[in-house]
């Protein structure tokens, strides 16, 4: 089983690739070729920072979002978004104008606006996820979370709390994104990796 984990410039690419080996993968490359993405088993989207310097980023290596599409849209291969890769999913982000996302799930990512002041953005620190609707990826528990825009639209499949419910996973057909940084999470999130290398949607 091969996984390309997707090297943009734009994730914690060094944490991302320790917990994915940890959690049982031994055929990984972390890669900003094209080719190798169109021909991987499993695809992982990591990000950090602004959306829309991550989709440009992302948009700027030669065949990637075509590779992508390919890989995941039209040939079914599991893939997983963290943090802004899962934002990346939706239709556009708001973060410093309007950017233009894959288009994967329907939805846009907004700034949080808490509804109490005791709330902070950005939402940083362990906190609940709470499923939606059953997923055999998302399982109730803690994870570390840490941005200030958050997904608004389809496809939601856990949530977590910060002054009011925000998205902590979404989900549709081969692809799952994750607000919070599985690698960052400890045991759960090395077991939610588990469960991503064995998942045969």
């Amino acid at each position: 089983m091969t996984l390309a984990l997707i090297d943009y410039g734009a994730g914690n690419l060094h944490s991302v690739e320790n917990a994915l080996r940890t959690a049982g993968c031994t055929d990984l490359t972390v890669t900003a070729d094209a080719d190798v993405v169109v021909k991987a088993d499993r695809i992982v989207l990591p990000g950090v920072g602004a959306y829309g310097a991550c989709a440009a980023a992302l948009r700027a290596v030669p065949g990637m979002i075509e590779a992508m599409n390919q890989r995941v849209r039209r040939e079914g291969a599991p893939f997983l978004g963290i943090c802004v890769g899962m934002q990346l999913m939706a239709d556009a982000g708001e973060e410093m104008g309007t950017h233009t996302g894959l288009g994967w799930v329907p939805g846009r990512v907004r700034r949080l606006e808490p509804r109490t002041m005791e709330a902070k953005v950005p939402h940083m620190g362990w906190n609940d996820v709470v499923p939606r609707t059953a997923h055999a990826l998302i399982e109730p528990g803690e994870a570390y979370f840490l941005h200030s825009f958050a997904f608004e639209g389809a496809d939601i499949i856990a949530t977590t709390e910060h002054a009011g419910p925000v998205t902590a996973a979404i989900g549709r057909d081969t692809m799952i994104g994750v607000q919070f940084h599985p690698e960052k999470s400890q045991r759960y999130g090395l077991a939610l990796l588990e469960r991503f290398l064995e998942w045969r949607p």
